[in-house]
């Protein structure tokens, strides 16, 4: 994963956009690491994510509202995780945060690209973070949302796997935590 800038790089390995946001705070249940402690990097993540509409770095407020929406998608992710009814509070503010975006997709030399269509880029962008968030854990998408096995990641993810036993968010990263972990507690008990 490394550092960009000194700070910890961004997660791109869920395919889902929503999802992937939510791990901009990372080991949420360990270490708890802030990926977006700043506007600046807030701005980062989204150019990182195709969702940079300008080149203005996001305010505070905008960064306040985004570690707020990012919340949100967790709980109401890790709620359908669990087959349980999101809070309604969250639900209309994953709703709200949708309505405020002003996003559309426009083909532009054979290929869609993202378009703000409003005066207040970030707010389009949390829309459409907000906007897949709620195909994500909708319809037969449900189902399927997953929380990552490792205790300390708790990670959202959509289990695509032909028998939905998928047990990490990525197993390059918790998966392979998980494996070395094991093969550590092998070599101590084999040395006993």
């Amino acid at each position: 994963m490394g550092t960009v800038r000194g700070e910890p790089a961004f997660r791109m390995d869920n395919d889902v956009l929503a999802f992937r946001f939510t791990e901009t705070l990372a080991e949420r249940f360990g270490d708890r690491v802030e990926r977006l402690p700043t506007p600046e990097r807030f701005g980062q993540w989204l150019e990182a994510n195709g969702l940079r509409f300008d080149e203005a770095v996001p305010t505070r407020a905008e960064l306040r509202a985004a570690q707020a929406l990012r919340e949100v998608v967790y709980r109401v992710g890790a709620t359908v995780a669990q087959r349980g009814a999101p809070d309604p509070v969250d639900v209309e503010a994953l709703n709200a945060a949708s309505r405020r975006g002003r996003a559309y997709v426009e083909l532009r030399d054979g290929v869609a690209a993202l378009v703000s269509g409003g005066r207040r880029p970030v707010i389009d962008a949390l829309g459409v973070i907000a906007q897949d968030a709620i195909g994500s854990v909708a319809g037969a998408f449900a189902e399927l949302v997953s929380v990552c096995a490792d205790p300390s990641c708790r990670g959202l993810f959509l289990d695509m796997s032909p028998a939905t036993n998928r047990r990490w968010c990525s197993m390059n990263t918790c998966g392979n935590r998980a494996k070395k972990a094991a093969m550590a507690e092998r070599r101590q008990l084999a040395e006993r």
